[in-house]
């Protein structure tokens, strides 16, 4: 059991909030908190349930151009058609305005530092911040669902708070764009975002040749249909040994979980299996080479009822070094029906959830070579074969 974790939620976090048509909901995210404390994850000794507190100016400034942050700003406060054009990617496509935009991407901006603080005090060994993971946002723009990029942010805060080297491991099914144009040049900060290929999907981006300072920047651009063992056999062969040769001082992840065979914004073919695998080798990473410093943060994922709360509870339970039965508990049922949810799974997938087996077949061949473009672009950097 890991001796001090921290969870990073207040409800006030929901208002992170696009409207009813957007498929970022925050319900998602209430109803994965509420499914660790079903299962009994916040009441354990060695949990601890921590307010955020909003992100100041000169805080969001480490990482975004204050004229950016003016814009959001006056959107925030004046915005009256949320798909009107205003400019500094709001208010078409994805990312629609609303009243209060600013504060509330401050707040979730803001939680995650609240886990870097925990984790860089020594207060706790590992922090999840279920609300965060909003990886795509630029310096100067929005995009991809984000407004403020809270693990930048993080990044950033913990920098210049005197850590040398910080590790950032992105799973989210896109392309972790926003993390890696903030530390591209910087040899101190090592991204590795495992996603499905950029020529497949948004942002387009990731491709084993953006190398960045001293080949820090890694990207491992996967294949449609990559399902569980492709995955695992890829994430195995790039993430330890990595992570390792770098050593840094703290482990920082990104655990979107829209790389789940049914989510419908993507096309990769994972199940709970997967980020259970995932979660046990960040859980070792952190304690074998980061002193055991962990600061999670959650990312995409579109399956609000049936995916989400699930893969982020698994995640919750490494972090407090406790077995989930997989039986999920009645009153998560209850309350996740009432919201809307039907056809519940249990906690970890049927390998049947995945439709096109065959497909995933054809697709192992492509992982595989996606692996070996990586390690070709950025093991040598590194002393690795």
């Amino acid at each position: 059991m890991s001796e001090r974790v921290a969870i990073v939620w207040d409800d006030q976090l929901a208002a992170y909030d696009f409207g009813p048509q957007h498929p970022l909901k925050p319900v998602r995210v209430k109803l994965t908190v509420e499914l660790s404390r079903a299962y009994g994850i916040l009441d354990l000794p060695n949990v601890a349930v921590h307010t955020p507190v909003p992100a100041t100016r000169e805080q969001l400034e480490m990482i975004h151009d204050p004229s950016y942050i003016d814009a959001v700003e006056q959107i925030s406060a004046t915005a009256e058609r949320a798909f009107a054009n205003y400019g500094w990617g709001i208010g078409m496509g994805d990312n629609p305005a609303f009243r209060g935009m600013h504060e509330a991407s401050a707040l979730v901006a803001g939680a995650s530092l609240t886990g870097a603080r925990l984790v860089h005090d020594g207060a706790v060994e590992h922090v999840f911040n279920p609300a965060g993971g909003l990886h795509h946002a630029m310096r100067d723009r929005a995009s991809g669902f984000c407004i403020y990029d809270d693990p930048a942010i993080a990044i950033e805060w913990l920098l210049r708070s005197g850590h040398e080297r910080i590790a950032y491991v992105d799973v989210d099914v896109h392309h972790g764009d926003g993390v890696q144009a903030a530390f591209y040049d910087d040899p101190r900060v090592m991204t590795i975002s495992l996603h499905e290929s950029g020529e497949f999907l948004f942002p387009g981006t990731g491709f084993p040749s953006e190398t960045g300072a001293d080949g820090t920047s890694v990207n491992v651009a996967l294949p449609p249909m990559t399902g569980d063992d492709a995955y695992r056999e890829a994430f195995d062969e790039i993430v330890p040994p990595l992570v390792e040769a770098f050593r840094p001082s703290i482990l920082v992840t990104q655990l979107g979980c829209d790389t789940h065979a049914t989510d419908p914004l993507a096309h990769l073919a994972l199940t709970t299996r997967t980020y259970r695998h995932v979660a046990a080798a960040f859980h070792d990473l952190a304690h074998r080479l980061a002193g055991g410093r962990w600061l999670a943060v959650g990312g995409g994922g579109y399956q609000i009822y049936t995916v989400v709360p699930r893969a982020w509870t698994l995640y919750a339970a490494e972090l407090a070094g406790v077995e989930l039965d997989p039986a999920i508990p009645a009153q998560w049922i209850d309350v996740a029906r009432s919201l809307g949810a039907q056809g519940l799974p249990a906690m970890i997938d049927d390998p049947q959830v995945v439709a096109s087996p065959g497909r995933m077949e054809e697709a192992r061949d492509g992982t595989r070579a996606a692996t070996a473009a990586t390690k070709r672009a950025v093991f040598g950097f590194h002393g690795l074969a």
